[in-house]
């Protein structure tokens, strides 16, 4: 028995981290990857403006392929002195981001976009991290690199893997630097859809 009991729940990704969250809390649903391409994120726009937009794209082009249930759309930036990393597009790229990180401050920001299909409602919000980085060595971030854990992930490193080794404290929800704030994707359906139960 699913967790909440929502008729029908689509995951409009197909990152394997978002996945294993809702399967953690024990959702049921299925998983239809957005077709939108994500653009390369452009410094001094709100980070917060930025995921949102782009998780309610990425929602609204599942919800087309769908007729009823719930689409929900996430997209997730690391925000550095009003700079947006996004995923590294090559080593050299990933280089340059955890370099600007080592022994800094960053945020972490996820937006989440819900589309309920046959209310035709859609709610849309942000959730901030902040990550503290411990000081890094080159040689460090190289056989991270190396491990291949950093090419897919926003700012080159995943929080639930190797990378946890750069990260000195949080402060705020860790499953939202992995890729979905769970809490507030809870209640939200909570609040979203009509006679929810747990």
């Amino acid at each position: 028995m699913s967790f909440l009991n929502i008729p029908r729940l689509i995951l409009a990704s197909a990152s394997p981290r978002r996945a294993a969250l809702l399967s953690q809390i024990g959702l049921t649903f299925e998983v239809y990857p957005s077709g939108i391409q994500e653009p390369d994120p452009k410094n001094n726009i709100s980070p917060k403006v930025v995921t949102q937009q782009l998780a309610s794209l990425k929602a609204g082009d599942v919800a087309k392929r769908y007729t009823e249930g719930i689409v929900i759309g996430a997209d997730t930036l690391v925000s550095y002195k009003k700079q947006l990393l996004g995923k590294p597009k090559n080593d050299e790229d990933a280089l340059k981001m955890l370099s600007k990180l080592s022994a800094k401050r960053h945020r972490v920001v996820t937006g989440v976009s819900l589309i309920d299909l046959k209310e035709n409602r859609e709610i849309t919000w942000a959730e901030v991290t902040k990550v503290y980085f411990r000081k890094i060595t080159k040689e460090e971030i190289l056989n991270y690199i190396q491990s291949g854990e950093a090419s897919d992930k926003a700012g080159a490193y995943g929080i639930q893997g190797r990378g946890s080794a750069f990260v000195k404290r949080i402060e705020g929800c860790y499953f939202n630097v992995v890729g979905l704030p769970v809490a507030s994707l809870v209640e939200q359906l909570l609040d979203f859809v009509p006679d929810v139960s747990i």
